[in-house]
């Protein structure tokens, strides 16, 4: 647009808005364009939230707590828990817990059963966790007979943290054999996780997507025990 074209600012509020559209000053060029990419962003973060129901609806893992199925680097898009349940998950959770899916054929994210985000012992300020929900224990129940025997680290019951179980909830676990050796009731991560807990099941990865965001937040640079970071906050998952 020519100098003549472009509206006087102090003409009123509408020449000046008309000015800050049409100018070619090279500092308002720079807010105008800082604000468009602001506004897509924006765009962008709402029609996710319509989708996922889930604030924020990625999460860019910041640990190999889920290897091989999720690795560091990982964008993963997280939907609130009954948004694409099947009918069979388990009673009115919206969470397919990995022993149920075995039954049907289910799998996300590389494995059987649903990945879940969940904030251990109902803790709101901790960090939260993204792990895999193993099966569901009911309250007071001995689990450790329907448990593997390998990744309990105990020979019974009495010996096992949170058994009998305190409440109804998932056993939950990382996909990292490797490093996660033990069911997260096992390890003291957390106790059996109610669905009040959970924030949300992941359902799609984009592989490295997450490292800007990693980048950004500083994690990585910095070893930490497994996770990822959720928005503002990480996701943990032991390792």
């Amino acid at each position: 647009m020519t100098g003549d074209d472009v509206p006087d600012p102090t003409d009123g509020p509408r020449a000046a808005v008309r000015w800050f559209w049409s100018t070619d000053r090279a500092d308002v060029l720079f807010v105008r364009d800082a604000l468009s990419s602001l506004l897509v962003v924006s765009m962008v973060g709402l029609l996710l939230f319509s989708v996922s129901g889930v604030w924020p609806p990625l999460v860019a893992v910041e640990s190999g707590s889920m290897q091989p199925n999720l690795q560091k680097g990982d964008l993963v898009f997280v939907t609130e828990e009954h948004r694409l349940s099947p009918e069979y998950a388990s009673g009115g959770t919206g969470v397919v817990p990995h022993r149920t899916a075995t039954a049907h054929g289910y799998e996300k994210i590389g494995g059987t059963g649903d990945v879940i985000v969940y904030e251990p012992d109902g803790n709101s300020r901790a960090v939260p966790i993204i792990h895999r929900a193993r099966f569901w224990v009911d309250n007071e129940e001995n689990w450790y007979d329907r448990a593997d025997e390998s990744i309990v680290a105990a020979d019974s019951c009495s010996e096992l943290r949170n058994c009998p179980a305190p409440h109804a909830g998932f056993i939950t676990k990382g996909d990292n054999n490797r490093s996660n050796n033990y069911y997260d009731q096992s390890a003291g991560l957390s106790e059996p996780v109610k669905p009040g807990w959970v924030r949300g099941t992941a359902e799609y990865r984009v592989p490295f997507a997450g490292w800007v965001r990693l980048v950004i937040s500083g994690e990585a640079t910095v070893a930490r025990p497994g996770g990822a970071a959720l928005g503002g906050e990480r996701a943990l998952g032991q390792a």
